[in-house]
């Protein structure tokens, strides 16, 4: 057991500190030293504004910032565009080394009696009402605001909201609580200034030519500037009334410093942010949670196969007589009808062949996560490389689905490959394409462009369901599952069931003890959705995934057994729903958090928030479903 313990702790160490940057490293130096390995300009990209108050992400062209004259925007992957970033440059740019002080970047004036004025500046204003996030970028890396927060800790936000408001009854919201100053009734104060320091290795006793950025921060800043043409960002805050009475301009500037910081390297320059989430205890703490559970559920099916099943199975062998067969009791009675082909075989070889697929995939995504290689510097890896193993895994679909199929004895194999192909994917599909009509009618950055769809739809049509006919070709070929034992003709009498042995309780119970396996981590994991915060710990994930596939194959195989023992032999769906009840409670603890976590506001967020909710609920319950060894148990008969 120590030794089970040592590896685990040697592995959740590995997974949390070996780091693969998803960025190949750029050098920069001063301007009369420009070359073509190192450059002086550094750029400041902007990404999708997003709220914890909104489930609808808008680009940075909806609002009426400070634009780009040649606005480029680079290439962005799969897992980008179908989290909905848009990443496009900014006038923000600087020269390396070298100061600059209020310095302006944009006016911005508007007319109470031009109604395009007044709807630019009514959304602004809705944009800091709902406490709306920028996202800025500098040399890939997130411009962070850090400030202090309780027991004296520093927290380091990869966003910066675009201003706050005051309530007309005077209730300070969000950022307004920085600035004492912030405290007019009804009135909006828009962050029209930004303090950058951009912090860099200098090279000093390294092998790279120039120097490398390892750290951007920011601080969001209210002026209001008076005379353009003589900028000093001091003074009172910029406060836009809730009132649109009069003409407003409002002026955009910004100040930047370099700081040198040789003790940072390059490949550690996000630690900062990462070390600011304070998350390290909770996530052993709901590891050693877990592995309570495992050791409880190992403890029981140890006991049963290795005291009661022994000593079962040791008496019928000594069973010569048929008079001593007659007083056969428990699961021995069943062993004729046990291997029956159950109700609606054709739906239970689907979602048993979609759930091989999904496990694969998640195993290969975490691994790879795990390892370093879709850390958050490689924007958008993670989502792509699930989209790409899912399509590319539709040949173990294909093959379970047909085995299994056969195994039950079914006919209907045309039928069989086109749910396995269609289904499950088709479900998900109409639920995601009801999700972005939605998106595309409030001009959402997250709706997914025409062309995308048209792609994705490629894929699953040309690679995934062609892989999933072949898959099937090859289980059809196969010779169905060979059983111990010969089914009878005549079905058995099932018994009168005590409450705990029906089906119903049976199933809810068997998904608590999974689900309490996994409810820590899927906090942080919703936090990271909805919240928009960070996620970075694959270690932790990875250790929690592999505790949870063994704590829903352990109480299925107890629930299974406990049945048999009370001579009810329909365990194929009992078995297959038992752990994926997990799923529900999972349901369950998404409305909870939405609730009490969450301050979405609006009927669209709403429903985009269980739209999606309901995609990640299918996903998990044909995922928990798929390691189930209850034949296991089974066999011995």
């Amino acid at each position: 057991m120590r030794l089970l313990a040592a590896g685990i702790l040697l592995l959740a160490h590995l997974c949390t500190a070996f780091y693969l940057p998803g960025l190949a490293p750029v050098s920069f130096c001063d301007d009369d030293k420009e070359s073509e390995g190192c450059k002086s300009l550094i750029e400041l990209f902007v990404n999708r504004l997003d709220s914890v108050e909104s489930v609808l992400p808008y680009e940075y062209d909806a609002f009426d910032f400070c634009q780009d004259k040649e606005e480029k925007r680079p290439s962005e992957n799969l897992g980008q565009v179908l989290f909905g970033e848009r990443i496009a440059s900014s006038p923000y740019k600087f020269t390396f080394k070298k100061q600059e002080t209020c310095k302006k970047v944009c006016t911005r004036s508007y007319d109470p009696e031009n109604s395009a004025d007044r709807s630019k500046l009514a959304f602004l204003k809705k944009g800091m009402q709902l406490n709306y996030q920028h996202h800025w970028i500098i040399d890939n890396m997130p411009v962070t605001w850090c400030y202090d927060v309780e027991d004296g800790q520093k927290y380091c936000n990869p966003g910066f909201p675009i201003g706050c408001f005051v309530t007309p009854d005077g209730r300070v919201k969000d950022a307004c609580v920085i600035n004492s100053e912030f405290n007019k009734k009804n009135t909006f104060y828009l962050f029209n200034h930004v303090d950058i320091t951009i912090m860099y290795h200098s090279g000093k006793d390294e092998n790279w030519p120039g120097a490398r950025l390892v750290m951007a921060r920011l601080r969001p800043q209210s002026y209001k500037h008076t005379d353009e043409n003589n900028l000093s960002c001091e003074g009172p805050p910029m406060e836009i009334p809730g009132e649109f009475n009069n003409k407003l301009n409002l002026i955009y500037t910004y100040s930047v410093t370099f700081e040198e910081k040789n003790n940072i390297k390059w490949a550690s320059r996000w630690d900062y942010i990462l070390e600011s989430m304070p998350h390290t205890n909770i996530q052993w703490f709901s590891i050693m949670n877990s592995l309570v559970i495992v050791l409880f559920l190992s403890g029981m099916v140890a006991m049963i196969i290795l005291r009661t099943l022994h000593k079962d199975i040791a008496r019928y062998n000594q069973i010569d007589s048929s008079e001593d067969a007659q007083e056969e009791f428990g699961w021995k009675l069943v062993h004729g009808d046990v291997f029956r082909p159950p109700r609606k075989g054709m739906l239970l070889s689907v979602f048993l062949g979609q759930g091989t697929q999904i496990f694969i995939m998640t195993f290969i995504t975490l691994f790879l996560a795990c390892l370093g290689f879709l850390s958050p510097a490689n924007r958008g890896a993670l989502m792509t490389c699930a989209v790409v193993l899912w399509v590319l895994l539709g040949t173990p679909a294909g093959y379970v689905s047909a085995r299994m199929y056969k195994t039950f004895r079914g006919e209907k194999w045309k039928t069989n490959v086109l749910l396995t192909a269609l289904l499950c994917p088709g479900i998900v599909f109409a639920d995601f394409f009801i999700m972005n009509l939605i998106l595309w009618v409030k001009g959402s950055s997250a709706a997914i462009p025409f062309g995308t769809l048209v792609a994705i739809l490629a894929m699953w049509f040309g690679i995934s369901v062609p892989l999933t006919f072949i898959g099937a070709y090859f289980g059809f070929k196969e010779k169905p599952i060979e059983h111990p034992v010969r089914t009878n003709q005549i079905p058995r009498q099932i018994p009168e069931q005590s409450f705990f042995t029906k089906p119903l309780p049976g199933i809810i119970m068997g998904g608590i003890l999974p689900f309490g396996c996994i409810f820590i981590q899927l906090f942080f994991i919703l936090n990271s959705i909805w919240s928009h915060q960070m996620y970075y710990m694959f270690g932790f994930l990875f250790l929690v995934f592999i505790i949870l596939l063994i704590t829903c194959s352990e109480a299925t195989v107890l629930l299974c057994y406990f049945h048999l023992c009370a001579e009810d032999y329909h365990w194929w769906w009992r078995s297959f729903l038992t752990s994926s009840f997990t799923a529900v409670y999972l349901f369950i603890y998404a409305v909870h958090y939405f609730f009490s976590k969450l301050q979405i506001t609006g009927t669209a967020s709403t429903i985009l928030y269980f739209g999606y909710t309901m995609i990640m609920v299918l996903i998990f319950f044909l995922f928990t479903e798929n390691w189930k060894p209850s034949d296991k148990i089974c066999g011995p008969l």
